[in-house]
């Protein structure tokens, strides 16, 4: 799949406001700020860039990868918000920018921070333990069937996972009980231990699971297929896998990924970012990953990441409302 790119005409614009002797850059460590926990998507990202920037040698000053998923991950939002001014924290930030202060009312909003570039966007797929169902329809009519609700593992309380649980109640009839985790990695962990029947992880957060044959890939929330056709298994690529609507569950949605400076930085340091992680989309790390870890290719800065971060905000909210997840 190619990528989706405004980098160059976005990049002209910010550039044109830094005078050609103000090259900034870091002159110390730069803290690469997760709002999740250990081993989930988010913090694997923050460590393919912390290599791909030192293997590169994209940035003098190293990159710290700092964990802050504490309170469903608004620790990690509001410390970027209270750090006006410091380019030396950088967010790696997903849909829960949009969801969070709508569930849990806190104040925040992803405007008082400075957009830097979308970077990818995720796939969900629905998966159940290697010695379940072996098809959407199967686990569909199991769920339905059962004593108590299916439960259901997923990172965080109504967010990403737990929206797309409760589009799935809607779709098909059946019941879940969703058991919400601090991380994929964990809610994987879960599955395999056979704690929960189900989860709806991304592909990052599977794989390994997935490739020892321990879970089963039933479908992806999304309207095509998973690009990636180089056999993960020993017998099925991501492309393999069917889209839920192929199998009769009409369920879509794509998680943002998207890099953030705290609020009131310089052009300059704008600029400086902008350009990092454009360097670090061309590296052979980055295009491993997003192969391996079955990402969507995306590279949006300036006004059109501000125009695609406003309708995302928008379509979030629908499905957060839809779901009945706002905070009253």
């Amino acid at each position: 799949m190619g990528y989706i790119v405004r980098y160059a005409a976005a990049a002209a614009v910010i550039l044109a406001a830094v005078p050609a002797s103000a090259a900034w850059e870091p002159s110390k460590p730069v803290e690469i700020v997760v709002a999740a926990g250990a081993g989930g998507a988010s913090d694997q990202m923050a460590r393919m860039m912390q290599a791909a920037i030192q293997k590169n040698n994209l940035m003098k000053q190293p990159m710290v990868v700092s964990l802050k998923g504490g309170a469903s991950g608004a620790e990690a939002l509001m410390y970027m918000k209270s750090s006006d001014g410091d380019a030396n924290k950088v967010l790696i930030a997903y849909s829960l920018i949009y969801m969070l202060p709508l569930s849990a009312k806190i104040p925040f909003n992803w405007r008082d921070l400075t957009p830097v570039s979308v970077i990818a966007l995720d796939q969900f797929v629905l998966w159940d333990n290697s010695t379940g169902p072996k098809s959407v329809k199967e686990f569909i009519a199991a769920a339905k069937a059962a004593g108590s609700p299916f439960k259901m593992g997923g990172t965080g309380s109504k967010r990403e996972d737990h929206v797309l649980t409760v589009f799935m109640e809607q779709k098909t009839g059946a019941k879940f009980s969703y058991l919400p985790y601090k991380s994929g990695g964990e809610a994987a962990t879960q599955l395999v231990g056979g704690h929960t029947e189900s989860n709806v992880n991304n592909p990052s957060e599977n794989l390994e699971v997935w490739r020892a044959g321990q879970v089963r890939a039933l479908c992806v929330f999304d309207k095509e297929r998973i690009s990636y056709k180089t056999k993960v298994t020993e017998t099925q690529s991501w492309n393999d896998i069917p889209t839920c609507k192929e199998e009769g569950v009409d369920v879509q949605y794509l998680m943002l990924r998207a890099m953030f400076l705290p609020g009131k930085v310089t052009p300059e340091q704008q600029a400086f970012y902008v350009d990092l992680f454009h360097k670090v989309t061309q590296t052979p790390e980055y295009k491993d990953y997003m192969e391996k870890q079955a990402l969507k290719p995306i590279f949006l800065t300036g006004k059109d990441m501000v125009q695609f971060l406003e309708e995302d905000d928008k379509l979030n909210a629908s499905l957060m409302n839809e779901a009945g997840f706002v905070a009253k």
